[in-house]
């Protein structure tokens, strides 16, 4: 199908605890709150032109609210809807004006998992600014990786419906498949899915300006004595760097840098076996993968997600 999605926007999250997730965010992590009210907070990366890159949300219960991409004019956002009609997915709002910070015109609907996407286009840019040498803050969102129970049917669902293409997948010998890089440029992936034994966020991913900054902001983050669950290192798929923290409410965050571009006319998707060491850090400077690391992204039961009545 036509790819209609440019790129990712923003991740939305609600939280119990408002206030100490806010200040962990644009605090030690390095972005800046641009707009907040009653409950809501909206913040971008200094170097992203978008106008927020994760809204958080005061609720009673934490839960993934949406993800958010962007296309590329309302024309394209009315294609996409009609599309999605018409192959029975669930509409939560048809296209209409959206009403978050930069306004622009959009929808939302459920993917097969019960999650809301959002899609928009014609947001008013924000004014970002150069990020500089041994700044290190977030340039941009990079990507999100989802949770997903059943992995292969995830990815199906994406790639027929969002045009989403395959650039690789991880797998080993006594798991089997276990993670889907999905793309909508030559980007390696703006979406992964990830095996898990419910349906959740598995982490979210922040772009930094270099590798000096990647490190400098990792040695940060460490010393403000966040939980590191995973790195420094550098992965295969992708050829990204990776550090893993644990944002106050048990989400898993990353920081990376340098994520591979494809030449999609040629790119042929791999399957890397990863329970060999150069496949999850070609460095192998990150504390082993493991069965316990793994666990800390299947992250809680999001129960904000929501459930089709059975037909």
């Amino acid at each position: 199908m036509n790819r209609l999605l440019t790129h990712l926007r923003h991740v939305d999250l609600a939280v119990p605890d408002f206030e100490k997730q806010l200040d962990f965010y644009s605090g030690v992590w390095g972005l800046t709150e641009t707009a907040s009210d009653n409950g809501l907070s909206f913040l971008a990366a200094e170097g992203s032109p978008e106008q927020y890159v994760v809204r958080l949300r005061r609720a009673e219960e934490k839960r993934l609210d949406l993800v958010s991409y962007g296309a590329a004019n309302p024309a394209d956002v009315d294609t996409l809807a009609e599309q999605l009609l018409a192959q029975g997915v669930q509409l939560i709002t048809r296209p209409g004006s959206v009403d978050t910070p930069g306004g622009g015109y959009g929808f939302r609907f459920f993917d097969c998992d019960g999650r809301t996407v959002e899609v928009s286009a014609d947001v008013a840019a924000r004014q970002h600014r150069r990020v500089e040498e041994k700044e290190s803050i977030p340039v941009r969102l990079s990507h999100v990786v989802l949770n997903s129970p059943d992995l292969d049917r995830t990815r199906l669902w994406y790639e027929q419906h969002l045009g989403f293409r395959l650039s690789d997948t991880l797998s080993s010998p006594h798991m089997g498949e276990v993670m889907h890089f999905l793309r909508i440029s030559n980007q390696h992936h703006s979406m992964a899915l990830a095996k898990g034994p419910h349906t959740s966020l598995h982490h979210v991913s922040f772009e930094l300006r270099g590798l000096d900054e990647y490190m400098y902001g990792t040695g940060r983050v460490l010393r403000a004595g966040v939980r590191k669950i995973w790195g420094p290192g550098r992965h295969l798929a992708g050829d990204n760097t990776f550090s893993y923290f644990l944002d106050p409410h048990g989400n898993t965050v990353e920081y990376t840098t340098e994520l591979e571009s494809l030449d999609e006319d040629t790119w042929h998707p791999h399957v890397y076996d990863f329970s060999q060491p150069e496949v999850t850090d070609q460095w192998g400077t990150a504390n082993p993968m493991s069965e316990i690391v793994a666990k800390e992204s299947f992250n809680d039961v999001d129960r904000g997600v929501f459930v089709a009545p059975p037909v």
